[in-house]
């Protein structure tokens, strides 16, 4: 590779975190090339991309954007950067689900929106439902109360026809 390449790497790598919500650092050592395609269109397929990089490179790259400097720390044998643009607990879902599977792929640390993260905030952000799903929850909290008025007026309009029924059918 030379330097072209390299400078080229970097840039793109500082333009993939600053257009993600988050990254996560993912040890990939000991996974077969099959193993790794399948990650990478697992990933592709939630919206995120994985991207394998010499640590030297991906840290020139982290030290140039603000708020992932704090990944620098944890840049140490073979790593590779998973970004997540969109949906990062889908991406989060793939990666924690993928390294049960392939006990080969381990998942560092990661960055979400300038914090750093740990395996374990991973594995918590991975059992997070979807921005649809938490959407549509949020909906149906907010339309909960008017829901239960409707109902509330119409068992009263009910309960008072019934209740004239039965005055009707005792003067009868």
């Amino acid at each position: 590779m030379n330097r072209e390449q390299k400078t080229a790497l970097v840039e793109s790598l500082k333009d993939d975190f600053k257009n993600s919500q988050a990254s996560f650092l993912v040890g990939y050592k000991g996974l077969s090339v099959n193993q790794m395609q399948t990650l990478r269109r697992a990933v592709r397929a939630k919206g995120g991309k994985l991207k394998i990089a010499k640590n030297r490179l991906v840290k020139r790259a982290v030290s140039e954007v603000d708020g992932v400097c704090a990944l620098q720390e944890q840049l140490k044998e073979q790593l590779g950067v998973v970004f997540a643009a969109d949906e990062f607990t889908q991406v989060a879902k793939v990666l924690s689900d993928f390294s049960k599977n392939n006990p080969a792929l381990s998942l560092v640390a990661g960055c979400l929106e300038a914090e750093l993260i740990d395996k374990a905030k991973i594995s918590q952000l991975a059992m997070l439902p979807s921005r649809d799903v938490l959407l549509s929850q949020l909906a149906g909290t907010l339309q909960a109360p008017t829901t239960k008025f409707a109902a509330l007026l119409n068992t009263m309009v009910i309960r008072l026809l019934w209740t004239l029924k039965q005055v009707g059918d005792k003067k009868q």
